[in-house]
């Protein structure tokens, strides 16, 4: 894929901060709230407009992270119907 969007230089974990979820670095934004906004009102400029802050580089940054984490997911054992 073009140009794929990394995490590591705008999520961080820091334990302490957030209790330790990731976060946009340098905003406290969790990533879970953004991913929270997308899924319930995908309009991302409802989304700026609550956070000012947030850049659609972070936007992309959250939804890589999120699927990082689905892609790297063990698939559960396919059970035989009986």
């Amino acid at each position: 894929m073009k140009n794929k969007p990394t995490t590591h230089d705008r999520i961080i974990r820091t334990p302490g901060l957030m209790g330790g979820k990731p976060v946009i670095k340098g905003h406290r934004i969790p990533v879970e709230l953004v991913l929270e906004y997308l899924v319930y009102d995908p309009d991302l400029n409802k989304m700026f407009e609550a956070f000012p802050r947030l850049t659609i580089e972070d936007v992309k940054a959250c939804l890589a992270y999120a699927h990082k984490l689905v892609e790297n997911e063990t698939p559960e054992p396919q059970h035989a119907h009986l």
